[in-house]
């Protein structure tokens, strides 16, 4: 494969779309219209939280994941473990796709940067010693669900508005759907995680535990959301009966999507939690 091939490899477009989303919903909240105030900034915005951002992550999570992934099923086609990029190339190029992230950042304003070198912080500490937050339980949950949850929307939001003004109600949501999203991924790289020594949620903690404590966070997040629309605050009262008619949908969908949880399976989980995203950015408009 040639080199730019490879590096979109690292950067794992199907994960593009996991702060697209929320990113999308924060601009939606901010311009209430479905279509960006700001087109020129909003697309810059896009590169940054897509193939940048996830690039630099990804990498430097490749680096330090390199024990797991060689015994892990999902990762047999990951570069670093074919041996088509090696590790001095693959640093190489996560200090180009991080500068390249900030300085295309700093076109869409100064604190979006802010924004952008935090992601890029906690995507170290995630994956790099000495910090390594992914072998260190609670943490691994709480650095995602804090970046897509709470950090994704934000941008979205202050890439039109005052990133002061961004509603905590909203961040709420996100943190709790992204925790409960998050939790079933360290059920599906478990054994390999446990074979070479990382101590994830799942690990430490097992897989009936991180499947009771998911489906705990996703009913929270419907119910917070449902508490929002009753009080017309954030969400739309316009969308509570929608919303108390899809909540025990998605509630099954989740409690039996998860219980063993796949790749194939989250994704279908993914389609679920399209509907109630779908409704809110409609009704907000």
């Amino acid at each position: 494969m040639t080199a730019a091939t490879l590096v979109v490899a690292v950067s794992r477009p199907w994960f593009w779309p996991v702060s697209w989303v929320p990113a999308y919903l924060g601009l939606v909240l901010a311009d209430r219209q479905l279509t960006p105030a700001d087109l020129p900034r909003s697309l810059l915005a896009l590169l940054v939280l897509g193939p940048l951002v996830w690039g630099a992550v990804l990498a430097q999570n490749d680096l330090h994941d390199l024990p797991s992934d060689r015994v892990n099923p999902r990762k047999a086609t990951a570069p670093l473990v074919t041996g088509e990029v090696d590790p001095a190339t693959l640093r190489r190029w996560y200090r180009w796709i991080a500068a390249a992230a900030l300085v295309t950042a700093l076109f869409v304003g100064p604190l979006f940067v802010l924004g952008v070198a935090g992601v890029l912080v906690l995507g170290w500490a995630y994956s790099a010693p000495p910090r390594r937050l992914k072998t260190r339980p609670g943490w691994d949950v709480t650095v995602n669900a804090l970046v897509v949850g709470v950090v994704s929307p934000a941008a979205g939001w202050a890439i039109t508005r005052d990133p002061a003004g961004f509603p905590w109600q909203f961040g709420v949501i996100g943190l709790l759907f992204a925790a409960a999203v998050y939790v079933p991924t360290t059920v599906t790289d478990l054994p390999s995680d446990a074979g070479a020594g990382d101590t994830t949620f799942a690990v430490r903690f097992g897989a009936r535990t991180a499947y009771g404590l998911g489906l705990g966070l996703w009913v929270s997040a419907l119910i917070v959301a449902l508490i929002c629309a009753a009080a017309d605050t954030v969400v739309p009262r316009s969308t509570l009966v929608p919303q108390l008619v899809t909540v025990p949908l998605l509630v099954a969908a989740y409690a039996i999507l998860t219980w063993r949880p796949t790749i194939p399976r989250m994704a279908i989980l993914s389609i679920f939690f399209a509907i109630p995203t779908a409704g809110f950015a409609l009704a907000i408009t």
